[in-house]
């Protein structure tokens, strides 16, 4: 099942673009990362609409005056909150979806890519076992080019230096970064930093970044390549949509600047 609605799909679009771009399998993933893109497109907006319902619930006299009467008891806040949560239909966690649904689209990229990038006869056979035969021509495939700038996209990428005795992974740093940096100017401000839904994000912006740099750093490249064009791209559409908070990039500097003001007065 797994390979019949993920892996072979996978497998056959990227290696369709792969021969519309000129058999260049680096822009062939960069482009097949945009198309998941658009695709996910509407779950992002309504990861939109879900933390710009938690914004507005934090307003929301009810939910006030139950933050005020279970202040010390954390157990029956957190039941009257999920109560409230139903009753208002929304859902505390609507802002992290997009990165959970990513998690089997990332599993099921690198299987396609180990797949794509066969190398032995078993491997290749395996590949053939994958295309669709009325979409694709296995003759004009084979052998695939695996190399793109100056990675090889089955093999973790390094970049070596000749006056450097070990490789510089630069794909994993540039993912971490990435990562980071779309967590952060995608979460919503929060009127109340300890709230469930705000520390479940803030956890996620802390740990996801070394994940995704981890996998970056351990796997194929051309899963890195990937994650880095995934990142800029969910980026850019938060901003065409008008949505980046930049106060979480330098909380330092958004919190003293009322202070100043005050001082003034």
């Amino acid at each position: 099942m797994w390979d019949a609605l993920i892996i072979t799909p996978f497998v056959n679009v990227m290696l369709f673009i792969y021969n519309l771009v000129g058999q260049n399998f680096g822009l062939a993933i960069i482009l097949f990362t945009l198309l998941i893109r658009l695709i996910t497109h509407p779950l992002m907006v309504k990861q939109i609409k879900g933390a710009k319902a938690m914004q507005e619930l934090q307003k929301n006299e009810k939910w006030l005056k139950i933050q005020e009467k279970y202040k010390n008891d954390r157990e029956k806040l957190a039941q009257e909150q999920m109560a409230l949560y139903r009753e208002l239909g929304i859902n505390p966690f609507a802002s992290c979806l997009p990165t959970l649904i990513q998690f089997p689209i990332i599993i099921g990229l690198y299987q396609s890519l180990i797949i794509t990038l066969a190398s032995t006869p078993i491997e290749l056979l395996n590949l053939i076992r994958h295309i669709y035969p009325a979409l694709l021509k296995v003759e004009t495939l084979i052998p695939l080019n695996s190399q793109f700038l100056w990675m090889d996209l089955g093999l973790p990428e390094r970049l070596v230096l000749p006056f450097l005795p070990v490789g510089i992974p630069v794909l994993a740093i540039v993912v971490t970064v990435t990562t980071y940096l779309q967590g952060k100017l995608m979460t919503p401000p929060s009127a109340n930093p300890k709230d469930q839904s705000a520390m479940f994000s803030n956890m996620m912006n802390l740990y996801m970044p070394f994940l995704m740099g981890y996998l970056a750093l351990t796997l194929a490249s051309g899963l890195a390549l990937y994650f880095v064009v995934s990142n800029l791209i969910g980026i850019l559409q938060y901003a065409m949509l008008g949505q980046l908070n930049w106060k979480n990039i330098l909380p330092k500097r958004a919190a003293e600047k009322p202070s100043k003001v005050g001082a003034k007065k």
